[in-house]
């Protein structure tokens, strides 16, 4: 049995949530049920082959008008299931050392 090494509490869902998969760059699209999720990543069983989300950052849909998405990088593959982890912006440069160069 796994341990369960993480830091954000994870939520199961009893339903079935269908979203999607689809490419940073718009290529290519998934159809996948949302298992669990947390505030830093989830797990989702794949329709279809796995392959186009290896090495790549990719979007997960959550609305079918794709106006709620987010960011993510794959984690780990087990069969048709995979792990992804939310990629967060980047900060820009320290808002407070630009405050400090102004003054």
């Amino acid at each position: 049995m796994m341990e369960n090494n993480r830091k954000a509490h994870r939520v199961r869902f009893e339903h079935k949530h269908t979203v999607s998969i689809m490419g940073v760059d718009g290529t290519w699209r998934r159809s996948c049920i949302l298992v669990d999720a947390s505030a830093s990543g989830a797990k989702l069983e794949v329709e279809g082959s796995t392959d186009p989300l290896k090495a790549q950052e990719f979007f997960l849909v959550l609305s079918s008008t794709g106006l709620a998405f987010r960011r993510c990088e794959l984690i780990w593959v087990d069969g048709s299931h995979v792990g992804v982890q939310f990629v967060t912006a980047k900060p820009r440069a320290n808002a407070g050392e630009r405050l400090v160069r102004s003054l």
